[in-house]
C-alpha cells in the first residue's frame, strides 16, 4: 500500500501561509502542517486548526531564522551574537558550522525544543509529530536533545528528513549545488534511523520534495508521485498566497508558494485526476515499525 503524508510547513509564519493550509486541507490536497511556536500568527494558526480536527498538527522546531520562545539568558548558544534583539543565526550554514566546532549547547537545544512543544501543547494544540526547520534535526547534535525533548512532552512521531534516490531522480529542475547537498547529506540517514529507533520514535520511510522546495510545480509533484512505491512517505511542501506579510519576511520562497498551492490542487485534490490508490494520512495515523537502514 502507498500512504502519504503531505505536510505544509511555516505554519503561522503569515496570514497567507495560515489560509493556504486551510484551503488546501478542504480540499483533500493536504493532510499535515506544522506549526511554528514563535511565529507571528501562531494564534490565528492555532484557532484555525481547531476549526479543522481532521487536519494533523505538529511542531516546526525553529532553530535557524527565528526567535526564541525561551528566555534568552538560558540559552545563549543558540543565539545569534551580531543580533541586536534575541534572535538565532539567520542562515543554516552558520549553524552547522557552529555545531560542528562544538559552540551549540546540546542542553539549550534540548530547553528550546521543550518550550517550543509545549507552547503548542499549552495552547491546545494535540501535536501529532515534530519536525525543524531547515530540517537542523539531520545533525545528530539536535536530533538527541530534539528526541529527548519529544519524549518529555510525550510526542512519539518525528520526520525523517532524507529523501530516497528515486525521488531526487525525479526532479529535474533543482540545481546542481542544490543535487549535490541532498545526497552528501544523505550520509546521515542511518545514524537517524538508529538514534529514532532507540528512542522507540516512529516515522516514515522518508521525505519527498525536499530537493524540489522552491521549484516544486504539478509536473514535478506528478513525476515523484508515479514513481513513489509502496511504504510511508511525506511529501514536504510550502504552500501560501502571497502577501505583504509573507514579502516582508526573510524567506526565499514567495512566488514558488503559490505554485505549489496550484499544483497541490491539481494532483492530489478530492477532483484532481489519478493517486486514488494512495491512501492520504498524517502522522497520527502512523504506527509501524521504523523503516530498515
Amino acid at each position: 500500500m502507498r500512504r502519504l503524508i503531505v505536510n505544509a510547513d511555516d505554519f503561522g509564519l503569515t496570514s497567507g501561509i495560515n489560509q493556504a493550509v486551510i484551503a488546501l486541507h478542504r480540499t483533500g490536497a493536504l493532510t499535515s502542517t506544522t506549526l511554528m511556536a514563535a511565529a507571528p500568527k501562531f494564534q490565528e494558526a492555532v484557532e484555525l486548526a481547531q476549526q479543522y480536527p481532521t487536519l494533523g498538527v505538529g511542531c516546526h522546531i525553529v532553530l535557524v531564522d527565528g526567535i526564541p520562545v525561551s528566555p534568552p539568558h538560558t540559552i545563549p548558544t543558540l543565539l545569534d551574537s551580531d543580533s541586536r534583539s534575541p534572535a538565532f543565526r539567520s542562515t543554516l550554514g552558520r549553524f552547522a558550522r557552529d555545531l560542528l566546532l562544538g559552540r551549540i549547547d546540546p542542553q539549550h537545544v534540548l530547553l528550546e525544543a521543550t518550550a517550543q512543544m509545549q507552547r503548542l501543547q499549552t495552547s491546545g494544540v494535540v501535536v501529532t509529530h515534530l519536525d525543524t526547520h531547515k530540517h537542523t534535526h539531520m545533525f545528530p547534535r539536535v536530533l538527541e536533545p530534539a528526541l529527548q525533548a519529544a519524549r518529555q512532552c510525550g510526542i512519539h512521531k518525528i520526520r525523517n528528513p532524507f529523501e530516497p534516490g528515486w525521488s531526487v531522480h525525479a526532479t529535474p529542475q533543482a540545481s546542481a549545488t542544490r543535487r549535490l547537498e541532498v545526497h552528501l547529506l544523505r550520509a546521515l540517514r542511518a545514524q537517524f534511523l538508529a538514534k529514532t529507533r532507540a528512542a522507540a520514535m516512529t516515522t516514515t520511510d522518508g521525505c519527498l520534495g525536499i530537493l524540489a522546495t522552491g521549484t516544486l510545480d504539478a509536473a514535478t509533484l506528478d513525476a515523484i508521485l508515479k514513481k513513489m512505491p509502496e511504504g510511508r512517505w511525506e511529501m514536504v511542501c510550502h504552500p501560501a498566497y502571497l502577501d505583504a506579510e509573507l514579502r516582508a519576511t526573510r524567506t526565499r520562497l514567495l512566488a514558488s508558494r503559490e505554485v505549489e498551492v496550484g499544483a497541490l490542487l491539481a494532483t492530489l485534490s478530492r477532483d484532481a485526476e489519478g493517486y486514488a490508490d494512495v491512501q492520504r494520512i498524517h502522522y497520527g495515523d502512523l504506527h509501524e515499525n521504523l523503516p530498515e537502514e
